[in-house]
């Protein structure tokens, strides 16, 4: 079976279309070429700056021919819907069957597609996938209708197996494939021939192409975290920037330079941002200090200087950006030193946040307010996380921040510490974004905690009372995120909040109950991942107390340990027994079966137990309850499991006797009763 290899050569690719594109290339050609009848042992795909590759392996020599049968029209149709059938089919009537059928005569299509060489399907299924590849942004060149991500120079086309190799015949717009390609476009230019994968791997490597992206990448961070530690240093991890900078070179040369001396004092968030953002330049920092002070950029070619002139080139530009910075980092502090904290802020108030919602300033006034009644709640000092919210997005309109966005909150940090503000309400400025994704880290200092829910709150209610919610998968205002975070703040703290009151507070507008099913739907995503059952979450939300949720959560992660259990999965079944006995008693007899069991009405030692038993955990369960043990109060209704199993083998509820009989119904009553003051055990499965 044959091996194929592609290769699309082009000029540069940009690094971020790169990945997705490699995939889309393996999953058009296979695609492309399974429903065409060749399927294969495996394919994997490759790119680099100037090539897309697909290896693909044991492919059929050929397809099989096909034979299909397909049910036409009655032969008493309009013959609009028998001419439409004949196109579908490619036939003519000539070639159609006729058969009979329990309504009458039916025409009967019989399609042979016979096989066809392996050459053949893939030059088809290639052609096509050119021409039609999903490029983000993509041009055109020359007379041709052809459009690539950048100017597509060559095509290498090639199968091979055991007895040699073929070009496979392919011709886009006049280029041509081949089994010729080149190396790295200044140290080994010149084109060279290959036979399959393994010599086009190897022979590439020779010439100063390294075709896999993480091999690349791996030799980026080892001679970057080598050549920082022979220094006394360490690389600032950045895999973002480390995935981005092994798709702008083929052959990876590292280079570490210097810093000037003069932009040492910078922040090194600043320096770090600044030569990732403008130069791709990996920071290099003093673990002693915490400074930056040297920087590892990456060269697609080796030169007899080792580097040195590129070095050169690259200090001098950084020099001037990090000029930049400094100066904007400069007059930052002046403003503050000068005027205060709260006076960088003061254009704010000409900046919209949204129409209906008011300006920055006004939502800011809003969340200070909404940070100082929480504050009791987190532990905080009102006044002090009151003035946190006020100061916390001043440095939106600092000179920093407008150049690098990125750098929102850390910025404030810095200069609130610069105002000789606290400590506590500059952390605050720095974290009350926090957390922004699902592995963020929440904060868990008290003033920083009350901004945090505070903002995120303020943004929740008010667009909310706007109606302006998420919906599908569109969500603009990223309010999911916002629930999300409020979750993991209050999870992470342990706090106890009624949401229900807290909405009312930050917003009048907003319908708290809506609002508050949001986040039990946001709650219900972030459980699931935990591994919680929906139906036990369903449970637990059935109960009073819902809109406090870190007691939510208590109470649903002691159910779900409860029902994971022999004597929980037991207690359910004998629970949902008696639940079921005791509705269909109640809509036959016209009554509510709800009190009045009694003891001396017990019939032999099953029933007296049930008693005793449901006496005994009701002592229990209704302490555990107040005092929020909800394991305790789990695991005193998981005792139950056995006397209920006991009772409905022993003893039957229906009896005769009317007086026995309403007093096991409302001994099932009880069951309910009691099971139900835990958890709504109707909701969960099984």
């Amino acid at each position: 079976m044959p091996n194929l290899l592609i290769e699309l050569f082009s000029e540069e690719i940009p690094a971020r279309m790169q990945s997705k594109a490699a995939d889309d290339l393996r999953k058009m050609v296979t695609d492309g070429l399974v429903e065409a009848g060749l399927t294969y042992a495996g394919a994997a795909a490759f790119s680099t700056p100037r090539r897309l590759t697909l290896s693909i392996d044991d492919l059929l020599a050929e397809s099989k021919p096909v034979r299909e049968e397909r049910k036409g029209p009655a032969t008493t149709a309009p013959e609009q819907a028998i001419e439409g059938f004949l196109r579908s089919t490619g036939l003519t009537i000539d070639q159609l069957e006729v058969r009979d059928q329990k309504k009458g005569q039916a025409y009967f299509a019989v399609i042979e597609k016979p096989g066809r060489k392996a050459a053949e399907v893939i030059a088809e299924v290639l052609e096509q996938t050119i021409r039609n590849f999903p490029w983000p942004k993509s041009m055109r060149w020359g007379a041709g209708p052809l459009r690539w991500v950048r100017p597509l120079h060559s095509i290498v086309c090639i199968l091979s197996d055991a007895d040699g190799n073929e070009v496979v015949p392919v011709d886009i717009d006049g280029i041509t494939s081949s089994n010729t390609t080149k190396g790295h476009r200044f140290m080994a230019p010149d084109a060279f021939t290959v036979t399959g994968f393994d010599d086009y791997e190897a022979k590439l490597k020779r010439a100063k192409v390294i075709l896999r992206a993480d091999e690349r990448a791996d030799a980026i961070w080892q001679d970057a975290t080598n050549m920082a530690f022979a220094a006394g240093l360490e690389v600032v991890d950045d895999k973002g920037l480390l995935a981005e900078v092994s798709g702008l070179v083929e052959w990876p040369v590292v280079l570490m330079g210097s810093i000037d001396d003069a932009f040492l004092g910078l922040p090194p968030e600043v320096l770090q941002t600044s030569m990732k953002e403008h130069q791709k330049f990996f920071s290099v920092r003093n673990p002693k200090t915490g400074r930056i002070e040297k920087f590892i950029t990456v060269a697609n070619i080796e030169t007899a200087d080792q580097g040195a002139t590129i070095l050169k080139g690259n200090q001098k530009v950084l020099f001037a950006r990090l000029s930049d910075a400094k100066f904007f980092w400069e007059n930052d502090l002046r403003t503050v030193e000068r005027e205060g904290l709260e006076a960088m802020g003061a254009p704010l108030a000409n900046v919209t946040f949204h129409n209906k919602l008011g300006s920055q300033a006004e939502r800011i006034g809003r969340i200070a307010a909404l940070a100082k009644e929480l504050a009791p709640v987190v532990g905080a000092d009102a006044a002090e996380a009151e003035l946190a919210a006020k100061v916390a997005k001043c440095d939106l309109s600092s000179e920093m921040v407008y150049e690098f966005p990125e750098l929102q909150g850390i910025m404030g940090r810095y200069y609130a510490k610069s105002a000789k503000l606290s400590d506590a309400v500059a952390d605050a400025c720095r974290d009350h974004y926090s957390p922004l994704g699902p592995s963020d880290d929440v904060p868990t200092e008290a003033v920083s905690v009350a901004v945090a829910l505070a903002d995120k709150l303020d943004t929740l209610t008010g667009f909310w009372a706007i109606d302006e919610k998420p919906t599908g998968s569109k969500d603009p205002f990223a309010l999911r995120r916002a629930a999300l975070g409020v979750i993991r703040l209050i999870l992470s703290n342990g706090l106890t909040l009624k949401l229900s009151g807290v909405i009312a507070k930050a917003n009048a507008g907003a319908d708290s109950a809506d609002l508050l099913s949001f986040f039990h739907d946001r709650l219900k995503v972030f459980l699931r991942d935990e591994g919680i059952r929906h139906d036990v979450i369903d449970a637990c939300l059935a109960m009073d107390g819902s809109d406090d949720l870190a007691l939510l959560v208590k109470r649903a992660r002691a159910l779900q340990d409860m029902v994971g259990t022999e004597d929980g999965t037991n207690l359910l079944q004998g629970y949902k027994r008696a639940s079921n006995i005791l509705s269909q008693a109640e809509d036959k007899d016209g009554v509510e079966y709800s009190f009045g069991a009694d003891v001396k009405f017990a019939e032999g030692d099953a029933e007296k137990a049930l008693f005793a038993a449901l006496d005994t955990a009701e002592a229990a369960i209704a302490p555990a309850m107040k005092a929020e043990d909800f394991a305790a109060a789990m695991s005193a209704m998981a005792s139950l499991r056995a006397p209920i199993d006991g009772f409905f083998e022993a003893v039957q509820v229906n009896s005769e006797n009317e007086i026995i009989r309403r007093n096991r119904l409302n001994l099932l009553s009880r069951i309910r009763t009691i099971c139900t003051s835990v958890a709504d055990l109707s909701r969960v499965e099984g």
